[in-house]
């Protein structure tokens, strides 16, 4: 379990690489190239955030936020890898996924949600050009062409309303403008790697201008498959993606119009069976990343597309904002869940699991009204409306690998939302120095749940209670599906096991100062609050139907934001405690009954802090450094769930044979996460520049489950990227070569333990070339 004082424990031992490239700083400062004495000093630029709600310098903001863009961008992207390059590489954030790269999971301070369900919520709210992306696959949509990335950490309840009580990840494409510009890039990599971007945009009229931008990115399959399955190779994929913004600026109006979509065609992630040494987190002798054994299909397919209207008034002292969008997505994924080829119905492989997951339809619409002040005197404010609506089916298969991966087993399930709030907000500068700022939110969150079709002829049909209020046995779903039609035609109401429906009603709000130490130095505080609304699960061949009650946090945070050495270096820090109450948490396992159900945790805890530094230590060498610090603890002395079929589980056990959390951290919650960029360059003559980028990001280690067990701990991680580069005609044109992962250090990054000792691991080592133009 988790130590009862945190803060007392020893900071881990820095990691010998990181001592090397510590070590070499002062030499590389010392090696400054003397023909740049002469030239103006380089400079950190004022970083721009829209955390508000309202363009701010992001040092004025009383919020722990980070951003990453530009270069830093390019060269996390360089490998084709999708939006999870982002994790770790701002404090406290960390993103997962067993869907491989269409559901991605986020987590900020520890805090986030395991689930892998197709209807599930998170904690981290993803924001895309003022759109929120609410279903978990939207939160997959590609990163190319963006400004800026910010992260949020902490409670956003009052301004970016529900399910962001562990905070905002926000994306911003880059807007058109009436200058003619653009981009092209191509690089090409390791197992026919192909990462192709382009985007032009420019005046149409006076008024009118538009940009166009789109992303190609492909892979061959890297992974050997010496089983019987279907697929040969595995882990390729063939992605595609487009965005169209038109913006109109009249003298009082704006309207930036925009449209996206997105293709993705490839392999589900990749489920490796029996890879850990019993008693053990060790790979098994002889692993290969580079093969498996598998029987079963491995596929995803995935098509999502969008609109959104951003429109504003300027009425002088008052803006008026409008920002309409619509999201609709078409998936479905297949994998073999076991990793393995049999035999079956062992101990090593206790049965063969081969399942899909899919949206058929789905439709999501959202519209907010926001009216704000423009004053200039000493108050401003501004309030809301936000409208939320969604509509999707759910289906689930199942598929008898044995028999030839006949389908056993089907359910679609259909679940909408909707949701509406009131919001508004004030800041008040009280002195020249202090700045007070508070916001509030009343929000309104309706589920509703229907079983729509059911059957199943696999080994176990169904898992839960065995009758319902009627008398019928529920593991007939078939049965009772047929009775609920029959009620629905003679105008009864629905059997409840079938159906679910939740309403919540909840108020967020927070408060915040900011104290200007002086014009480079601020320090602030801030209490905030944020809800995530009530899950629902059907129930189904390994789900019990389960619904769980509405989440709510309440968290403190002080910080420092601080330019120094003349422009030359900025350090923000902060220092928080959070408190979930009723905490949604995901529990499958596979020693009790093999069922996935949805509970609430009595409470849960964190605390950390979180450091972000840039500087220039000299005109040519730019470092930055981002360290954070996340304990967190599960609070429920009573709270027990099924542990896993084969692992060996390190939690005491109740008298039902169930595993005691109660003091764990969150899953997927490391203690420490760090990162590390260096970017030195040697300029040379007419423009030009040689230049080497570095890359670094460490997370210690996780728990991939709600109970601690040894082979389900996933080693510390830290992947290093390098990037070497000339830039001509003022930077206009860059080739580089690049790595990632350049030390090749695979680590498990998930499992699934409901049946043997199945792992998912990180991506290997990768090289490339890369050419980029702009104009």
């Amino acid at each position: 379990m988790s130590p009862t004082h945190p803060f007392r424990r020893r900071f881990p031992v820095a990691h010998p690489l990181f001592v090397a490239l510590a070590a070499l700083l002062p030499s590389a400062v010392m090696a400054q190239d003397a023909t740049t004495a002469q030239k103006e000093a380089a400079t950190l630029d004022a970083v721009k955030v829209t955390a508000a709600r309202k363009v701010e310098n992001i040092q004025d903001v009383p919020v722990s936020i980070s951003t990453v863009s530009g270069e830093k961008l390019d060269a996390l992207a360089s490998g084709g890898t999708d939006v999870r390059y982002l994790s770790g590489r701002v404090p406290s954030l960390n993103i997962e996924s067993s869907f491989g790269r269409a559901f991605p999971r986020f987590y900020i301070r520890g805090y986030g949600n395991t689930d892998f369900r197709l209807n599930t919520s998170q904690p981290v709210s993803l924001v895309y050009d003022d759109v929120v992306q609410e279903n978990p696959i939207l939160k997959g949509f590609p990163i190319f062409d963006v400004d800026q990335v910010e992260v949020l950490r902490g409670p956003q309840g009052s301004l970016f309303g529900r399910n962001t009580p562990a905070g905002v990840v926000k994306f911003d494409s880059v807007r058109p403008t009436q200058e003619f510009d653009g981009y092209a890039k191509v690089g090409y990599g390791s197992d026919n790697l192909w990462n192709v971007e382009a985007a032009v945009g420019g005046a149409l009229s006076a008024r009118w201008s538009a940009r166009v931008s789109a992303l190609y990115q492909r892979r061959d399959d890297w992974v050997k498959n010496t089983g019987s399955g279907p697929n040969d190779g595995l882990e390729g994929y063939d992605e595609s993606a487009v965005r169209v913004q038109f913006l109109y600026e009249g003298d009082n109006f704006e309207a930036l119009l925009g449209a996206h979509s997105r293709h993705l065609n490839g392999t589900a992630r990749l489920f490796r069976g029996n890879i850990f040494k019993k008693g053990s987190n060790d790979f098994v002798p002889g692993f290969d990343e580079n093969k498996v054994s598998i029987d079963g299909l491995n596929h995803s397919e995935l098509d999502s597309s969008g609109a959104n209207a951003r429109l504003s008034w300027d009425f002088g002292n008052l803006k008026l904002s409008s920002i309409t969008g619509y999201e609709t997505v078409d998936t479905f994924s297949v994998g073999d869940i076991d990793g393995t080829s049999g035999p079956y119905f062992t101990a090593e492989v206790p049965f063969a699991s081969e399942t899909a997951d899919g949206i058929p339809k789905h439709s999501q619409w959202t519209q907010e009204l926001r009216l704000e002040s423009l004053s200039d005197g000493p108050l401003n404010w501004q309030a809301g409306v936000f409208y939320f609506k969604e509509d999707y089916d759910v289906d689930s298969v199942s598929y008898d690998t044995t028999n030839g991966s006949k389908q056993d087993g089907f359910q679609r399930i259909n679940q909408t939302n909707d949701a509406w709030a009131v919001f508004g907000g004030a800041t008040f500068q009280a002195t020249d120095k202090l700045e007070l700022r508070a916001g509030v939110r009343y929000t309104v969150d309706k589920k509703d749940l229907t079983v729509k079709d059911y059957w199943n002829t696999g080994f176990a049909p169904c898992i839960g209670p065995s009758l319902d209020p009627n008398g019928i046995p529920k593991c007939d779903l078939a049965g009772l599906l047929a009775a609920q039609q029959a009620a629905f035609a003679a105008g009864d109401a629905v059997d409840p096991y079938l159906a679910a429906s939740t309403k919540d009603k909840k108020f967020n709000w927070d408060a915040s100062a900011t104290y200007a130490v002086n014009d480079d130095v601020n320090v602030y505080g801030r209490v905030a609050t944020g809800f995530r609304g009530s899950s629902i699960q059907s129930a189904g061949a390994f789900n019990e139907k389960t619904v769980a009650q509405p989440e709510t946090v309440l968290s403190f945070e002080v910080g420092v934001k601080a330019d120094f050495w003349d422009n030359r270096a900025r350090l923000n820090a902060s220092v928080y405690h959070y408190r979930v109450k009723d905490q949604q948490l995901t529990a499958v396992g596979g020693s009790t009954g093999n069922a996935n159900i949805l509970l609430n945790a009595d409470k849960s805890v964190g605390k950390g802090f979180e450091l972000d530094l840039q500087a220039y230590l000299t005109d040519n060498l730019l470092v930055t450094l981002g360290s954070g610090y996340n304990h967190t603890e599960i609070k429920d002395a009573d709270l027990s769930v099924a542990g896993c079929m084969s692992c060996t589980v390190t939690n005491p056990l109740d008298g039902n044979g169930k595993v005691l959390i109660n003091g764990n951290s969150l899953p997927q919650a490391p203690e420490w996460t760090h990162n590390m960029t260096a970017r030195w360059s040697l300029p040379l003559a007419d423009g030009a520049q040689f230049y080497v980028f570095t890359d670094w990001v460490y997370r210690s280690e996780v728990n991939f489950f709600l109970y601690e067990s040894k082979e389900f701990t996933g080693k510390s991680l830290l992947e290093g990227g390098l990037r070497v580069g000339y830039q001509w005609n003022d930077g206009d044109y860059d080739v580089a070569l690049y790595g990632r992962n350049i030390t090749n250090q695979i680590r498990a990054t998930g499992g699934i333990d409901f049946n043997n000792l199945t792992g998912f691991i990180n991506e290997p080592r990768l090289w490339g070339v890369e050419f980029k133009a702009n104009f």
